[in-house]
């Protein structure tokens, strides 16, 4: 496999991985599935009516689908046009518009990765907590201990192989869907339409606002529930058959948001907007337990406990391999290259893992939130997805790519489609969660100079130095913000 440098006239090897560590269509798709179905789903019925009544839900989820669909096909559009690139999100960004910009794709992703991460261990133990209290919302001096003792687990797991690793992953997708589909199975028979619609513009609690600003608290949560749309792509490189790529990715949009719609809209025929808003999560539990009583809400739990340790195996996976392979093709530091004997990324690996451990450490002082790490994590993927969408753009105008004659106005319309739709979620983040990211995408930048002087290669063009300037300087004034007390996401 080959990954082509944007100053370099020849592409960049990035060695092939040995066949024992190829992955077949129904683990790439485990994978996607995998990734995306993690903690979410489960507090779906919450998190949505928090912000918005049945009506706004309805419009933020055909947003949602459009606009995701729209991601799905861009990957899928890439995956087939450019087969050469690896890694997905980071490799089209950098392809695209430069070595700048590629890095700060690699880097948002694999931020949002570890984040994500953190929330999941901060999730698992709330749910746990319905069991035994004093793990709490997950914040806990004895839910940090439990996380960290998950973390280190699932890292010496990754440790033995990643063919090892994709398998127990499939097992774990599997098990963690069945309680879902009942859970839509049960509700559906028990849905009342007069509870649906009795405040159906949600117009009639004030402190929702308007459906416009309904709308919007819905977007970070959509968006959310469905990061992981891209995990094939992630895995082009060790892919048995590139095609799969694209099906994969199919596939796994199409089960998740038959699952995720169901989920959120047949809850708001089971309680009202403020019953739901006011739930516990993982809010599943609440509603079934209002259904069938007490075993709804153990089933709910324990599912999600199950559901979580697969989106966090899923995701150390996603967040090992973009950094080992950007560092691989000179995009990051080497010392992020490296591989133990089983081909696994044992340097990135670690050095992701220590990160989730220290804001593990974080959450506890600051006892920060499961919505407030999963909002961090949404917004910092942004950047690799608003890229991608304007690469399928690019391709369509230049005409790389494409045969002589061939009809390029539908991949322009998805290319812009799919980045409006990311810069419509950037709007909609609010500026609290895009200053935290600022700071976070800020401090990459030494690394970014460290990895371009190790390949010795020209550190910034004009147009890169400015964007750096600018990124540094609101990282900076966000960090004096979050300093002072004016801004705190977690």
């Amino acid at each position: 496999m080959v990954a082509r440098d944007f100053d370099a006239t020849e592409p960049v090897a990035v060695a092939a991985p040995s066949a024992g560590q190829k992955l077949r269509l129904g683990a790439l798709t485990a994978l996607v599935i995998g990734s995306m179905v993690g903690s979410g789903v489960f507090s779906l019925p919450q998190n949505m009516a928090v912000g918005a009544g049945p009506l706004a839900i309805l419009i933020g989820w055909a947003i949602t689908a459009v606009g995701m669909l729209a991601l799905v096909f861009v990957y899928q559009s890439l995956a087939t046009r450019k087969p050469e690139l690896d890694a997905g999100p980071y490799a089209y960004a950098k392809a695209g518009f430069g070595p700048f910009v590629g890095f700060n794709s690699a880097w948002g992703y694999w931020i949002s990765a570890w984040v994500g991460n953190v929330s999941y261990a901060v999730v698992v133990f709330s749910a746990l907590s319905y069991f035994f209290p004093a793990f709490g919302d997950g914040n806990t001096w004895q839910a940090v201990l439990g996380g960290s003792v998950m973390l280190w687990v699932i890292h010496a797991l990754i440790l033995s192989g990643l063919r090892q690793a994709a398998i127990v992953n499939l097992i774990v997708t599997v098990a963690k869907i069945a309680p879902i589909v009942l859970f839509a199975g049960v509700v559906a028979v028990a849905f009342k339409i007069d509870v649906f619609s009795l405040d159906l513009t949600g117009m009639g609690n004030a402190d929702l606002g308007s459906i416009t600003a309904q709308v919007k608290s819905t977007m970070l949560v959509t968006l959310w529930v469905f990061i992981g749309i891209e995990g094939a792509s992630v895995f082009s490189a060790r892919a048995e058959r590139r095609r799969d790529i694209a099906m994969a990715t199919v596939l796994g949009f199409l089960t998740c948001l038959a699952l995720y719609a169901l989920v959120s809209l047949l809850s708001l025929g089971i309680l009202t907007q403020p019953e739901l808003a006011a739930l516990k999560n993982p809010s599943m539990a609440g509603v079934l337990e209002h259904v069938v009583g007490p075993w709804g809400a153990v089933l709910i739990n324990l599912a999600l406990v199950v559901s979580v340790l697969g989106a966090f195996l899923s995701w150390t996976l996603l967040a090992a391999e973009i950094p080992h392979v950007a560092a691989r093709d000179g995009t990051m530091p080497t010392f992020f290259g490296g591989e133990s004997e089983k081909g696994v990324p044992s340097t990135s690996l670690l050095i992701t893992n220590l990160l989730v451990q220290l804001f593990l450490v974080i959450a506890l002082f600051a006892q920060s939130t499961y919505q407030a790490l999963f909002s961090i994590a949404s917004v910092a993927i942004l950047v690799p997805y608003i890229f991608s969408g304007a690469y399928v753009a690019k391709l369509a105008l230049t005409g790389e790519s494409y045969k002589t004659g061939e009809g390029r106005t539908g991949a322009l319309l998805l290319g812009l489609l799919a980045t409006v739709y990311g810069l419509w979620l950037v709007y909609a983040a609010g500026p609290s969660y895009l200053f935290m990211c600022a700071v976070l995408y800020a401090l990459g930048i030494p690394f970014y100079i460290w990895a371009r002087r190790e390949a010795g290669q020209r550190t910034f063009h004009p147009a890169e130095a400015l964007i750096a300037l600018a990124l540094l300087a609101v990282g900076l004034f966000a960090a004096y913000e979050m300093w002072t007390g004016a801004v705190s996401p977690l």
